[in-house]
């Protein structure tokens, strides 16, 4: 028997995983072999709907921090 017949095909990031990849690509931090391993695997209808929560979660925190600084500093 060969090894590689042992191993199981990596199966598809599930959505929550997808997110926990988008979110290190939104930080920048993730390596050359990692970023090679999420991109095989990755469902495409996910990232697109993970990259566009996370932009909108992005957009929302900065509004708030925003509000926020200016109802302190006005106050």
């Amino acid at each position: 028997m060969n090894e590689n017949d042992d191993k199981k095909a990596p199966s598809d990031y599930n959505f929550f995983q997808t997110m926990r990849a988008v979110a290190w690509g939104m930080f920048g931090v993730r390596k050359g072999k990692g970023h090679e391993e999420d991109f095989s695997r990755l469902n495409p209808l996910h990232l697109i709907i993970a990259g566009l929560l996370a932009t909108v979660v992005f957009v929302l925190v900065l509004i708030a921090a925003a509000q926020w600084f200016i109802g302190y500093f006005t106050s």
